[in-house]
């Protein structure tokens, strides 16, 4: 699955080489990385959330909470990382 991630970035990353300079392809890079540094963040709060769901389940209110909130704030980091890359390529 990584590795399949991996190639689409890489040929991505060609493509933008071959169009334009190192800034365009540079965040082409940075957008993809931040996108799936969230994804693997938001991964990971799902499994400590379901870990400690298990060991006590009286208090799943909270532990939700907590992961919903950790959650958009990860989110919104990487739409924030997203939107400057676009920003870089697009003006």
């Amino acid at each position: 699955m990584l590795s399949a991630i991996l190639t689409v970035l890489l040929q991505a990353a060609d493509v933008m080489a071959a169009k334009a300079g190192g800034a365009e392809m540079g965040a082409a890079l940075g957008a993809g990385l931040a996108a799936i540094g969230a994804g693997i963040g938001i991964g990971r709060i799902g499994a400590g959330a379901m870990e400690a769901l298990a060991r006590q389940p009286e208090a799943s209110g909270d532990i939700r909470s907590s992961m919903i909130i950790a959650a958009a704030l990860i989110e919104g980091v990487a739409f924030f990382a997203v939107i400057v890359c676009m920003l870089i390529i697009f003006v």
